[in-house]
């Protein structure tokens, strides 16, 4: 079965509770606090599988959850840090966000990717010991670990894309030209899934061509098989449009190319845009008193695309279309790869539709600042580190807590304290 569209859940760990402890021995006095940090929590990571080419593995599994850190303990014991969970799956899968449609990342490449961070252990109590404070009876709790509602979807990589009517001879060619052995036979939808295969081309060099199920008029708008696969070609870097030149199915090879462009340029307008190649199949049944071969060539030569006359049966100009298909290859840009369309504190504000907080002011003058989503957000901030700061402070600025504190009186070089951050305020 072949599956390249899937919805799963994903959650991080949370992180552990902080501990609230005083040292305890004979003959030491006043041992003080020693309450140990909680563990972080596991992240969520993504790995490609490059023996995979399907989502299958996610058909019955569909809720992955990572390891919660561990609460510290006495005796400044640090809990245990939550482990991660790893998630595999096939190379050119885009991980979306399901609520948006927005892409997270493309897993076209060999690194593993961090989609759910682990929340951060909490404070033991031995680190609000201060001078004036020497019994500390409180610790910080551990933060919540994201979570995200994704979709996972498959876009092969593929360089060549075969395209073409049922039964024009796409698996044939795929067939005689590489090593895969895709299912043949003399009836429509023989192909019910994409097939892949390598082309050697000379010395190791080859390409990946991709035989994708056959396309009908009103594929984009669902019909038939070649719906479901689309996806799959909008990575190719050029495309092999395989005509039945013979007319053995009693269609016009012109009025084939039509409706296949047509399909492509409903589905994505660039993808009818894209270089392609008329591979002109079953030439040697070809009748020229039949066919009319000038018509043909003129709507083809019109377009500006290449004509090359093979017989996916018998071998016959294969290596010619080959040779073509590698010299325009040289010339093309390299396979697409998506860029995310989130920004790190997009992710952030993803993880809770509600962004709301209290603001008041102590007896001091400060300013506090609460909120659920806020509170997580401060245990995950490395304070000491610029970009992090600067990544801070966008995530303030998108959530409107900034023009929040602006409504609430607050003005240059007032004190704002968020947990257990403070600083002053700067408009």
């Amino acid at each position: 079965m072949f599956i390249d569209k899937v919805k799963i859940y994903v959650k991080a760990g949370n992180g552990g509770n902080g501990s609230v402890s005083f040292r305890r021995e004979k003959y030491v006095a006043k041992g003080g606090p020693d309450g140990g940090d909680g563990g972080h929590g596991g992240n969520v990571v993504f790995q490609i599988d490059k023996g995979t080419n399907t989502l299958l593995a996610f058909r019955y599994k569909r809720k992955f959850v990572a390891e919660n850190g561990g609460d510290g303990a006495g005796a400044k014991f640090h809990g245990k840090n939550g482990e991660d969970i790893i998630i595999k799956v096939p190379q050119g899968t885009l991980i979306k966000d399901d609520k948006t449609g927005k892409i997270l990342k493309d897993m076209s490449d060999c690194e593993e990717w961090i989609c759910a961070k682990g929340g951060r252990g909490g404070w033991g109590n031995k680190h609000f010991a201060t001078p004036t404070r020497q019994i500390p009876r409180f610790a910080k709790s551990g933060t919540k670990g994201q979570e995200w509602e994704l979709t996972l979807e498959l876009k092969m990589l593929a360089d060549v894309g075969l395209v073409g009517l049922p039964s024009a001879g796409k698996s044939s060619l795929l067939a005689a030209v590489s090593d895969a052995k895709p299912k043949i036979a003399d009836y429509h939808f023989t192909t019910l899934s994409p097939n892949l295969g390598v082309v050697n081309v000379r010395n190791g060099y080859g390409f990946v061509m991709a035989d994708i199920p056959g396309l009908i008029e009103g594929a984009s708008d669902g019909l038939g098989l070649g719906h479901a696969f689309l996806r799959h070609i909008e990575r190719c870097r050029l495309l092999v449009q395989v005509v039945d030149i013979s007319c053995f199915e009693g269609r016009d090879p012109v009025d084939d190319i039509k409706v296949i462009d047509e399909e492509l340029n409903k589905f994505s307008p660039e993808l009818s845009t894209r270089s392609r190649i008329i591979a002109a199949n079953k030439v040697d049944s070809l009748d020229r008193e039949i066919v009319d071969v000038d018509a043909f060539e003129a709507y083809v030569k019109e377009r500006g695309w290449e004509i090359v006359y093979i017989s996916a049966y018998t071998g016959e100009n294969t290596d010619i279309l080959v040779a073509k298909i590698d010299e325009m290859l040289k010339e093309l840009p390299p396979l697409t790869i998506y860029e995310a369309d989130y920004m790190p504190e997009d992710t952030v504000l993803a993880d809770s539709d509600d962004h709301a907080v209290t603001i008041t002011k102590d007896s001091t003058g400060t300013y506090v600042v609460e909120g659920e989503w806020l509170f997580n957000l401060v245990g995950q901030v490395n304070f000491e580190d610029r970009e992090s700061l600067m990544f801070f402070q966008r995530v303030l600025l998108k959530s409107g807590v900034i023009d929040k504190l602006k409504e609430a009186g607050c003005k240059d070089g007032d004190n704002v304290s968020m947990y257990d951050f403070e600083f002053d305020f700067v408009m």
